[in-house]
């Protein structure tokens, strides 16, 4: 049985001031027991930073990685500098899709200057960009509200981000992509009701699946999907296996029309020989629970 591939993880991510809990080797370690052989991670420079110098410590983190690994970089800001350290990670590092955050006002948020500049850069290099879709500045309008209401909680959250911002961010990105003409594989949305009211609101309800119909799709492959009440459709990840990612439903636009551009292959890092065998069921308590899982379900042990 060929192993899994994660395109979506954050390993050791610092993040407004946390740091994600596993790191590069008890994360994939834990994963290597559930069958996931190699994940792709996201490189995410401070606005202002080298992308060049945030890879290369990425990369430094991820030799200890039990399972192989690539990198998404993320576009935190824009200059001539990025454009041609884009060029560099895309012909010498093996790097082929870019991330685009259009949240987290203040820390990593593009702006549409960002997106334009980077859309279009991905269209002459054919490396792919991918976004996360929410309106930052609405999001951060909100959160002040609930702040000042003595809401702090983990309920605050969705309260922060209701389905209109997600809508309006995914429409706005469909819209640069499609007057650019650079294929975008998707904006996440989310699965209750964005595509229905917000995405286009004076288009109505068909609003997603006519922005689907114009702009062209980063993909190879006819994507199986299930469709949203209102017609849009949702899928994984831009695929890097004919398995079902664990990176979350995306709306797509134009599922199964032919590639407008051309794919590099995805470099994935093997991890370091040399260093001996990974026993799964010892490496870290994490990875011995879902060895556990594993065998019960599957009634082997990993």
């Amino acid at each position: 049985m060929p192993g899994g591939i994660d395109p979506h993880t954050h390993m050791q991510l610092p993040f407004m001031g946390t740091v994600a809990s596993e790191d590069f080797y008890t994360g994939t370690a834990a994963g290597l027991a559930g069958g996931t052989t190699s994940i792709i991670d996201f490189v995410i420079p401070n606005p202002q930073q080298s992308l060049l110098e945030a890879f290369h410590q990425w990369r430094g983190w991820a030799e200890k990685s039990a399972a192989d690994y690539g990198f998404h970089v993320a576009i935190t800001w824009w200059s001539e500098q990025v454009r041609e350290e884009m060029a560099e990670l895309v012909n010498h590092h093996g790097v082929n899709s870019f991330k685009h955050f259009m949240a987290y006002k203040n820390a990593i948020m593009a702006a549409d200057d960002t997106l334009v500049g980077s859309f279009e850069r991905c269209l002459e290099l054919g490396a792919v960009p991918t976004v996360h879709a929410e309106n930052g500045e609405l999001v951060y309008h909100l959160q002040r509200k609930l702040l000042a209401q003595g809401i702090t909680g983990p309920e605050a959250h969705p309260l922060s981000r209701p389905s209109q911002v997600e809508g309006e961010a995914a429409s706005r990105a469909i819209r640069i992509a499609e007057t650019l003409g650079t294929p975008v594989p998707g904006a996440r949305v989310h699965p209750r009701g964005a595509g229905r009211d917000h995405l286009c609101p004076r288009q109505g309800p068909a609003g997603i699946r006519r922005s689907a119909g114009r702009a062209p799709v980063a993909g190879r492959q006819r994507v199986p999907a299930p469709r949203l009440a209102d017609g849009g459709r949702l899928c994984d990840e831009p695929a890097v296996s004919p398995a079902r990612a664990p990176g979350g439903p995306v709306a797509r636009a134009a599922i199964g029309q032919p590639a407008y551009h051309r794919h590099r292959p995805l470099l994935l890092l093997r991890r370091a020989e040399g260093r001996g065998g990974v026993t799964i069921s010892a490496v870290s308590p994490t990875a011995r629970r879902a060895s556990r899982t594993a065998w019960r379900c599957c009634g082997t042990k990993a």
